[in-house]
Parts: structure tokens; C-alpha cells; sequence
């Protein structure tokens, strides 16, 4: 284990950490933290739960604080890049923390809220402005906000950044960087467009990749319950009802599936929110503060929204809806078994869903123990899992093998969710 004052951080950085509760660093930490304070661009290949927040947030207070220079009227010295607005919230809440014994500027831009306050957060100019892409490239263009002074470029999530869409938002945002910076890409996944990005972004980079100590297996109890599709609600109420069930997330595969839900599940007794892109960023904090104060037992939400979702002692994920996407089967449950506990994922699977369930098996190696014992088992559609299966409708592929593109490297993301203690 390494103390995180071995890593070389100083006495106010690392006075926050331990007031955390925090001693040693995850691997990650220990071995990203000195290749950023040496300032090396890095590649970090890791899941979320993994510290990888800390791991960069850490370092870059620790180089803000060493050198004194200001930041210029609306410039910025450190951009972080993030995919939605509750992941910025978070790594803003983290600066905040281990920073606290240092006097830095930060500011979190993002959409779904009004422009005329984040202007006015970099009027002075800002240390550290942590972003989520459209909002920063649109108060670039009217020239509220200056990026080319910015010495650290962090591209948080770099996976689910391209698979949102952001790819075009990205580059140009990286054309208004100087080309003299550190830049540090993190990402769960590795898939062939994430290398490219890499190729075009990092410099003589150290790439991190780091293996939980355990796997999903060992950490989240994960069963498969065959149903019909109109008997899902049915199910879903009888597991909320049960007693071993206190905080959960329910993964919807739509934001109008979400909003549904939420609202059948709040008319049968079930205090239950849900959570997406189309929620104003008001509501989405009020939903996430009412599931962490308990006042909401259940979360309903859809894949890009849960990425912000840090929350302890969650018990149950369960996918009303697989997932047609297998990486987003890993990130799902990763929710649950966090800070050291374990967690229950429940996936039900119905007929016109047997392609995603063995692509999610596929992608984690391992099948998914079949729980048989509920009131809606289907057995016919569990034995289809046994059959040859046809492309489902609207899915672009069925990926059997999974070689070339990146595929290795996203096989073996598949098999991990968090580590075995919690992280920075």
C-alpha cells in the first residue's frame, strides 16, 4: 500500500485527503499521481470506482498550487472535459474538497442552466473550470471564455464522451488549446475510436490500467430473470416491495421509458424519481439529493444520466431493460458493491432480448445465473437462450466475436467494477 504523502503530494492536500477518511492510494492513484505531478501526459484506462477522479484531481492542485501564476482576464489553467452535467458537479465537489486548504478558482460550466452566472465565474479568470463540452464551445464562441492559456487538458470518460456524440465538440475544443499542455485522457473502454483519439491527443504518454482486486462476480451477486414483456412492472413492484431491497437504481433503456416507470411506480406506492437528459439540471439535482437523503428509495434512470451517480450503499441495479450496448450492461452495475459492500444486479430479459443478454455475457465471460424463483418465469423464453438468435430489431450489430477495433481491450473492461476498497 502507499501513502499518499509517499507519492509526493504536500501537507494541505494530503490534511484534506485523510480528512476524508482516506490513507492509502488505489492503484491507479499510485501510479498516475506521480507521472501528472512530473507532468506527463497519461492514458488511464479505468472504471469508475477506481479513484481515477482523485487520481487526476490530486496532482493538478498540487501543480496549481506550486506555480502562482494567475490565470488571464476569462482564461482558464486547467479545462476538464466531461460527459454530463452530474459528472462535472461531482469532480467539481472533489477539487472542492481536496482543495480546500488552497486558494484556487474553480468554476463547473454546463448546460440545462443559465449562461449569464458561468460568464460570470470567468470574467477573473479561473485555475480550474470543469466542463461539459456544448456549453464550454458555445461560451468559446462568443468569446466569454479563453482556452489558450490552459497548461493541463483532462478528457474525463473519453468513451462515453464518443458515444454521446461529442467527438466533433471535442476537436474544437482541443484547436482552441495551445499545443505546449499536459493532457490526460481517462477511459473505461478502449474501443478503436477512443486509440485514435489518443494517437492525436497525447504525447510520449504513460498508459494506467488498472485491475480491481476484485472481480464483478466476487463483489456483485448478478441474476438474469426471464419474463414477458408486459408482466416486467409486475416483477419490478414485487422485488421494490421486498424487505432486503433499501436503495436502488432502475435502468430504463429511453427517457420516456423512465418517465413512465417512475410515475407507475409512484402511483403503486414506490417513492421514485427518474433521472435523464431531458430533465431540467435542477430537477436531476433534486432527484440525486433525495435518493442520497433516502426521501426516494428508487432512481429510474436511462445510461448517459446514471455516469454521474456516485452514490454508497446502494443495494439492487436492476435493468428493466437490457442494455443493447454490453459495456453499458458493466457501467450499470458497477453502481452497487461500492465502498467495500456487496450489491445484488437483477436483469430482466425478455424474448426479443436473448441477443443483448449473451452479447453482455460475451463481453464479461462468464453466464448469468437464471433466478427462476419469482412469480413470472418464463421458462420459454429461458430456454431461447439456448437457441441460435437473430440480430434484434434496431441494433446496428450483433458483434458474435468481438476481434479487432479495440475489441480485446473491451472484453476485458467487462470484468471490472470497482475495487475492493473505496475510492478517493
Amino acid at each position: 500500500m502507499t501513502s499518499f504523502v509517499e507519492l509526493g503530494l504536500v501537507e494541505p492536500i494530503c490534511l484534506a485527503v485523510t480528512a476524508e477518511g482516506y490513507e492509502n492510494a488505489t492503484p491507479i492513484q499510485a501510479q498516475a499521481i506521480p507521472a501528472i505531478l512530473a507532468g506527463r501526459d497519461v492514458l488511464g484506462v479505468a472504471q469508475t470506482g477506481t479513484g481515477k477522479t482523485a487520481a487526476f484531481a490530486l496532482p493538478i492542485l498540487q501543480r496549481l498550487a506550486d506555480n502562482k501564476r494567475r490565470a488571464g482576464p476569462k482564461g482558464a489553467r486547467t479545462l476538464i472535459l466531461t460527459p454530463t452535467r452530474e459528472l462535472a458537479q461531482q469532480i467539481g465537489k472533489c477539487f472542492a474538497t481536496y482543495g480546500v486548504h488552497l486558494r484556487l478558482k474553480r468554476t463547473v460550466i454546463t448546460g440545462g442552466v443559465g449562461m449569464h452566472p458561468q460568464i460570470c465565474s470567468l470574467l477573473a479568470g479561473c485555475d480550474i473550470v470543469i466542463a461539459t463540452p456544448g456549453r464550454i464551445l458555445d461560451l468559446a464562441m462568443r468569446g466569454h471564455v479563453k482556452l489558450d492559456g490552459v497548461e493541463t487538458f483532462v478528457l474525463d470518460e473519453a468513451d462515453r464522451m464518443l458515444d454521446m456524440g461529442f467527438i466533433h465538440d471535442v476537436k474544437k475544443i482541443t484547436a482552441l488549446l495551445p499545443a505546449e499542455r499536459q493532457t490526460l485522457l481517462f477511459s473505461a473502454t478502449m474501443p478503436s475510436t477512443v486509440s485514435s483519439l489518443v494517437a492525436g491527443l497525447l504525447k510520449d504518454h504513460l498508459r494506467v490500467e488498472v485491475t480491481p482486486e476484485s472481480t464483478t462476480v466476487e463483489r456483485i451477486e448478478q441474476r438474469v430473470m426471464f419474463v414477458a414483456k408486459d408482466k416486467k412492472r409486475d416483477l419490478l413492484l414485487d422485488i421494490l416491495r421486498g424487505t432486503s431491497v433499501t436503495r436502488t437504481i432502475v435502468f430504463a433503456r429511453t427517457k420516456h421509458g423512465a418517465n413512465r416507470l417512475a410515475e407507475q411506480l409512484s402511483k403503486s406506492g414506490v417513492k421514485a424519481e427518474a433521472i435523464h437528459g431531458n430533465k431540467s439540471q435542477g430537477a436531476r439535482q433534486r432527484a440525486l439529493a433525495d435518493f442520497h437523503s433516502g426521501k426516494v428509495s428508487t432512481l429510474v434512470a436511462t445510461d448517459i444520466a446514471a455516469r454521474g451517480i456516485d452514490v454508497d450503499g446502494i443495494s439492487h441495479v436492476i435493468n428493466f431493460d437490457l442494455p443493447n450496448e454490453p459495456e453499458s450492461y458493466v457501467h450499470r452495475i458497477g453502481r452497487t458493491a461500492r465502498a467495500g459492500a456487496e450489491g445484488i444486479a437483477l436483469s430482466f430479459c425478455d424474448a426479443d432480448e436473448i441477443a443483448y443478454l449473451k452479447d453482455i455475457e460475451r463481453t464479461i465471460r462468464q453466464p448469468i445465473a437464471t433466478d427462476e424463483t419469482h412469480r413470472f418465469h418464463s421458462e420459454t423464453i429461458a430456454r431461447m437462450r439456448l437457441a441460435p438468435v437473430s440480430k434484434p430489431k434496431g441494433r446496428q450489430s450483433a458483434r458474435p466475436s468481438r476481434s479487432g477495433g479495440g475489441g480485446g481491450n473491451r472484453q476485458r473492461s467487462g470484468a471490472r467494477v470497482g475495487g475492493a476498497q473505496r475510492a478517493a
